[in-house]
């Protein structure tokens, strides 16, 4: 969703994010992902910048004075979000903190609950998917270009987990909103996507 904010000029929200910033920050304080009163006063006051020095750059994570930039990406982080993602009381807490983001010119919130939850209202709503395993060698060709070390099969049992929990957590479960345009990117080149995107925006009106 990067490349359309950078196309339209619009805002970002990575609101998965905001669910890692907190894992992380529960692990830096020590707290366990049961005690779900300590986490969501912690996600209520996350001391978090996201920073950009310019368009093409990529977006820099500060949490607490320490940048978490690529920390917050790692599997294991990942997995602790999903955790607290299914969290009543911290999705509660980091609502209105998602809904804040939406300022002009206009907002690209990605996340699996902003066309149901978090911006039920919005215009346009992309439902964007693909194949667990496919998206699995994504993630590991992304980690492999960093000089991450990272196992195929276990990115692939990561997502598949991650993906069950979230679409049968009872908060939000994951799903698209009823007016969604689904669009299955599997087989699709990223500037492929890019251009359905910016399409359906266009017949929106929003371009």
């Amino acid at each position: 969703m990067s490349f359309v904010s950078q196309c339209t000029g619009w805002l970002l929200l990575d609101s998965g994010a905001l669910y890692r910033l907190t894992a992380v920050a529960a692990r830096h304080h020590g707290v366990s992902l049961d005690d779900v009163e300590s986490l969501q006063v912690m996600a209520a006051h996350l001391d978090v910048q996201f920073l950009s020095e310019s368009t093409d750059s990529e977006l820099k994570i500060i949490l607490e004075g320490e940048e978490v930039t690529q920390t917050i990406r790692t599997e294991e982080v990942g997995a602790d979000a999903s955790v607290i993602a299914a969290l009543g009381p911290v999705r509660q807490a980091l609502l209105q903190r998602q809904r804040d983001f939406a300022q002009l010119p206009g907002l690209i919130a990605d996340g699996r609950d902003m066309g149901t939850v978090v911006f039920p209202e919005a215009p346009l709503k992309i439902y964007l998917d693909a194949s667990a395993e496919e998206r699995a060698s994504r993630r590991y060709n992304q980690l492999i270009s960093k000089g991450v070390s990272a196992s195929l099969e276990d990115i692939l049992i990561d997502i598949k987990s991650r993906d069950d929990r979230d679409m049968n957590r009872t908060v939000a479960p994951l799903k698209p909103a009823p007016d969604a345009v689904i669009l299955d990117t599997t087989k699709m080149t990223i500037e492929e996507v890019l251009e359905v995107v910016l399409d359906e925006a266009k017949h929106k009106g929003l371009r």
